[in-house]
């Protein structure tokens, strides 16, 4: 790692210790979903069903990106992230303005041409972000995937992905890459089996390779409010407990993250209700594709749109919707949820939830 990359580290892991103290005054973390278009057609959300059209445009995130230069930790999301043909254009507004930039997050369903796929992806790692991690979704076996996510061949478009991207990784050091399994009704039970399923076709899969989430409800992203998802509680607490038990300890900030999400997960699953209080609008926000900010991706309540402030965020930050928002999350009145794009950053906010 580069004295650079060092530093910028350094400078995540400051704020996210600095959070645990204090309300910061802007946000280090972005979400930030680039379109709602997807050729996915997934049984557990409904993004797949919008037409979406007056979504920002390039011009537009570039301004974005130069008003609100301080993020250290950047998801791109969709939709799938790369059906728009700017996405390293996107990439590469953020990098040049957040000059601290250390982590940049992304999932593909991996239907999308792999050459180009590829392509795009090479020329982001070469941007210089420190840390580059791909999730390729994958909710089950060949079959399984296919009929959840609605595409024969899917299945094998995922398993030729990672392939390549454990080709591209011997090249470029600050590639990471997972697999990440959506919990729900469809597939529960089958977890395990989905992954030795994986390592039969690539040698070098381990558990440790698997993120796992389970299925959320949200009107605002995934658009899914009128979906059952419920899985079988006892059964899929079940899975996770025997899955953690196959996970290997690994040292590192990252992995030790993961662990706890995992942990408090379990919990999630048996209670129904999240193990602890979250951050947003405090560390991080949602903002979807058409320059509305929410507090988070579960959390419909919007607080403004960045076409309405001068694309900065700073006038919306302590409006009273803002405030209003906080004053809820105080008081334990946050939608109940736990799902990686909201949990890493509130689990880093509680320190002691790491030990």
């Amino acid at each position: 790692m580069t004295i650079n990359q060092q530093t910028k580290l350094a400078g995540l892991a400051m704020t996210a210790l600095r959070s645990n103290f204090t309300r910061l005054s802007r946000p280090y973390k972005l979400t930030f979903s680039i379109t709602y278009s997807c050729q996915s057609r997934c049984l557990t959300c409904s993004i797949w069903q919008l037409h979406p059209t007056g979504e920002l445009d390039l011009r537009e995130i570039k301004e974005f990106a130069a008003r609100n230069n301080y993020f250290k930790w950047i998801e791109i999301t969709g939709g799938e992230p790369f059906l728009r043909s700017d996405i390293v254009d996107i990439i590469r507004a953020f990098k040049d303005s957040s000059k601290d930039l250390y982590l940049l997050t992304m999932p593909t369903n991996s239907l999308c041409n792999p050459d180009a796929v590829v392509g795009k992806i090479t020329q982001i790692l070469e941007l210089g972000i420190p840390k580059v991690s791909i999730t390729l979704s994958l909710d089950g076996y060949r079959e399984l995937h296919d009929k959840i996510r609605g595409i024969p061949g899917n299945f094998d478009r995922v398993i030729n992905m990672a392939r390549r991207l454990h080709e591209l990784q011997a090249t470029h050091s600050n590639l990471f890459f997972i697999f990440g399994y959506t919990m729900s009704r469809f597939n529960q039970g089958h977890l395990l089996e989905t992954i030795q399923k994986v390592k039969a076709e690539l040698s070098w899969a381990t558990y440790n390779n698997f993120h796992v989430n389970v299925g959320q409800v949200s009107d605002t992203y995934y658009k899914n409010e009128k979906l059952d998802l419920a899985p079988d509680r006892p059964v899929i607490a079940q899975e996770l407990g025997e899955f953690i038990g196959y996970r290997k300890y690994e040292f590192g900030a990252l992995p030790t993250v993961e662990t706890a999400f995992l942990k408090k997960l379990q919990y999630y699953v048996k209670t129904g209700k999240p193990p602890m209080k979250g951050r947003s609008l405090d560390v991080s926000l949602f903002m979807d594709s058409y320059g509305n900010v929410y507090p988070s991706i579960m959390w419909g309540r919007k607080i403004g749109n960045i076409r309405e402030s001068g694309y900065s965020l700073a006038p919306m930050w302590n409006n009273d919707e803002a405030k209003e928002v906080r004053r809820l999350i105080k008081e334990g009145r946050e939608p109940g949820a736990w799902t990686a794009c909201e949990a890493y950053q509130t689990l880093v906010g509680h320190i002691a939830s790491l030990l």
